[in-house]
């Protein structure tokens, strides 16, 4: 389950709820399950939106999940609904392939709740959190380099831009003059230490955030290729929904937000003939936008769950038209990012 689903109370599909999802009652009236549809719940997590789907209507749900860990919990689920939730390991970004690998060749439906999971987070371990300390890993899946990896190898100038990008960090030089003057003596190896360079770099926030939570964003999104794994999301959707379906996406800070935003005022309009190629034909809208602007959380939610202050939904209906052409930059995914997703793909570090 993905990054502000909250408290830990209620049942998880085939089994005891660490999280709830944040908007999940939003959510689901924006997707409009029905019997006999099938659904891609692209980030399964702990299963909460898949446990809702499969709740609120006699359909199927294809669930998919990077993490190995988040698969092996899941299989209580899978034996739980028998034949109607089928569980992969894989990446949201390719849930056309898997969900055609699955034996459908179009979905009623497609939900992604964007980010990094709650559970993630509160295992040390796994090296999210900067309140808990640990491997500085952050891998979602556990292949690639990881966030040490990254901290200890990447030019300074690089990986001040990284964290200004990714992080929106206004005193990334700082944070990463910090961090090569600390990597100099020895590498940075946990969480606690990074966080602890980048506190004493930044100083005290003035929003009362921990002063580490910008650059731990910067680099959970580079080491995981999280921009350009949305927006390719996005166009695997696109491609995999018949007429009529529903796309359904939760995000939780504004660089996802944006990416979502775009694409959706996009495939919203009809594309114009260029003028330097006047005979190509204008294409159709491929959505209906379902939410204008973006669905926040009410008062008692973000009262309950700190996690869901930032979070936004937005939804829209799939069209009969073609689905079109499109690349990560088109949505306005920073370059850094598309190479943090080139190097999380086993390509040369920066």
């Amino acid at each position: 389950m993905m990054a502000g689903r909250g408290s830990p109370t209620g049942d998880a599909a085939g089994g005891p709820a660490r999280h709830v999802p944040v908007l999940l009652a939003e959510a689901l009236e924006a997707l409009a399950p029905r019997d006999g549809g099938v659904y891609v719940d692209g980030t399964f997590g702990a299963g909460g939106y898949s446990r809702a789907i499969l709740a609120a209507a006699d359909c199927r749900v294809v669930a998919i999940d990077r993490d190995p860990a988040a698969i092996a919990a899941g299989a209580a689920a899978v034996a739980q609904h028998a034949d109607r939730l089928i569980l992969v390991e894989g990446r949201f970004s390719r849930l056309d392939e898997i969900a055609v690998s699955a034996g459908f060749d179009a979905v009623d439906g497609v939900a992604l709740d964007v980010g990094v999971s709650s559970m993630q987070l509160d295992e040390a371990q796994r090296g999210f959190s900067f309140t808990r300390d640990g491997p500085l890993d952050m891998r979602m899946g556990g292949d690639g380099p990881s966030a040490a990896d990254i901290v200890n190898s990447m030019d300074e100038a690089d990986l001040a831009r990284l964290i200004f990008v990714l992080g929106e960090e206004r005193r990334s030089r700082a944070v990463a003059r910090a961090i090569g003057r600390a990597r100099s003596t020895r590498p940075i190896e946990t969480t606690g230490e990074l966080a602890e360079i980048v506190a004493r770099a930044v100083g005290p926030s003035r929003d009362g955030r921990n002063p580490a939570t910008r650059t731990f964003q910067a680099l959970r999104i580079y080491v995981n290729g999280e921009l350009s794994e949305l927006a390719e999301g996005l166009f695997a959707a696109e491609r995999i929904l018949r007429a009529g379906g529903r796309l359904v996406v939760v995000t939780f800070h504004s660089l996802e937000d944006r990416i979502v935003k775009r694409f959706l005022a996009d495939r919203a309009q009809a594309t114009r003939p260029s003028r330097y190629m006047p005979d190509l034909p204008s294409a159709p809208p491929t959505f209906r936008l379902i939410t204008r602007g973006a669905v926040t959380p009410g008062e008692a939610e973000t009262e309950v769950n700190r996690r869901a202050r930032s979070a936004r939904l937005r939804a829209a209906e799939r069209t009969d038209a073609a689905a079109r052409p499109g690349n990560a930059t088109d949505l306005g995914v920073p370059d850094i990012a598309v190479a943090g997703a080139a190097v999380h793909r086993g390509k040369r570090l920066q």
